[in-house]
């Protein structure tokens, strides 16, 4: 981060003038709990150091200006007149929240905006809902919204809903707008409410394995489990009609309803009734510092991920395979929506670096693919910073 604010700050003068407020938006990882969030269970995420900064400043001449430092890109629109889809993907991001926070009543003026991330695109670290997050709140300070947090990181998710097309849950946004600096979230998707826990995993460090992969069925696939998953609510409402979401369900409920199902949605939802559960051991493993059973829950976790919910790829899985065999590791699983993106590792820290080489030669060796490794560290949620 301490790169990333003086770069997006320049950028901003050399376009506009000076910025009136700069703020870092963090990515999130999460630590198990994938696709459950939309079911209504619990997920364990946690803000990290790495994530996007946004610098605004009101504009002087009818016209929002927003640019792109990653991509090169500049876009400009006057948002006083009704928003359309653009042909550039992240700027949706960018007018989706805009188009919420106008929908809300919120009185904005043209402005001008400039961000540029560390998160890796595709990484499964959630760099939409960090972009969405940024924008939201730079906007909410710089015109004196009055939104508290809560209501920023709903606009949030609406706008991937609406403008993005993305029927995302709300777990990216409400850790990314949330997150506490050493601390994972459990939060129940139902109720919203959450509790924090301590992440020190002693002499264990967190390391994140970037495949380099972005397969393209990330977001199609996505929709679809989604719809699985409520498939196999309806049929289980015929004989529990109390139930509204998998959350309420149980292995035993479920499998009174397997002959009335798909062989595919028995297990897309075993998957998710298995995940709340593994979520609640990974817990108490945490709080009773047995980060060994915390490892094995994380292969577990994969395993159910490549066979019962079939949202892994095989580049993904060549990374877990292969960080089963190395010295030091307690666990490793995908992180992330799926098809591609990252692998979490618990790796002891004297095994480190060895670890990250035999990992990067070997990953290169089974697919041809250059290996990104980052340490990570959990930080703060959306916060302003200093210029």
């Amino acid at each position: 981060m301490p790169q990333l604010i003086p770069q997006v700050n320049t950028a901003f003068t050399e376009r506009f003038s000076t910025p009136e407020l700069t703020i870092f938006s963090p990515g999130r990882m999460n630590f198990i709990g994938e696709h459950t969030d939309y079911n209504l269970g619990f997920v364990l995420p946690a803000s990290i150091d790495k994530g996007i900064a946004v610098a605004v400043a009101a504009s002087k001449d009818g016209k929002t200006s927003i640019y792109s430092v990653d991509k090169d890109e500049l876009l400009e629109v006057d948002i006083t007149q009704p928003l359309k889809r653009s042909d550039i993907g992240w700027a949706n991001y960018v007018l989706g929240v805009v188009d919420q926070l106008q929908k809300a009543g919120a009185q904005l003026s043209n402005f001008n905006c400039v961000f540029g991330g560390n998160i890796p695109i595709g990484s499964g670290l959630s760099s939409s809902a960090a972009l969405e997050n940024g924008i939201g709140f730079a906007l909410n300070e710089l015109f004196g919204l009055g939104l508290d947090r809560m209501k920023l990181l709903h606009l949030s998710q609406l706008a991937e809903h609406e403008f993005v097309g993305v029927k995302c849950g709300i777990m990216d946004q409400f850790s990314s707008m949330m997150g506490k600096k050493d601390q994972a979230m459990k939060l129940d998707c139902r109720s919203l409410d959450y509790g924090f826990y301590p992440v020190d995993f002693g002499d264990y460090q967190i390391v994140l394995l970037n495949s380099n992969v972005e397969h393209n069925l990330a977001s199609s696939e996505y929709n679809v489990r989604r719809s699985q998953c409520e498939e196999g609510i309806e049929v289980m409402q015929r004989k529990f009609p109390g139930i509204k979401s998998l959350r309420d369900v149980e292995m035993h409920m479920l499998n009174t309803c397997k002959d009335e199902l798909t062989e595919v949605v028995y297990r897309r939802c075993k998957y998710i009734i298995e995940e709340n559960q593994r979520l609640n051991d990974f817990v108490a493993a945490l709080e009773q510092k047995d980060f060994t059973q915390c490892g094995q829950i994380l292969f577990t976790a994969h395993e159910a991920m490549r066979t019962e919910y079939e949202i892994t790829c095989p580049e993904i899985d060549v990374l877990v395979d292969l960080a089963k065999q190395q010295p030091g590791i307690l666990g490793s699983r995908m992180m992330g929506g799926g098809f591609g993106g990252c692998t979490l590792n618990l790796v002891h820290k004297t095994n480190m670096d060895a670890f990250v080489e035999v990992m990067t030669r070997e990953y290169k060796t089974k697919t041809g693919i250059a290996l990104s490794a980052y340490r990570i560290a959990v930080g703060d949620g959306v916060h302003r910073v200093n210029q």
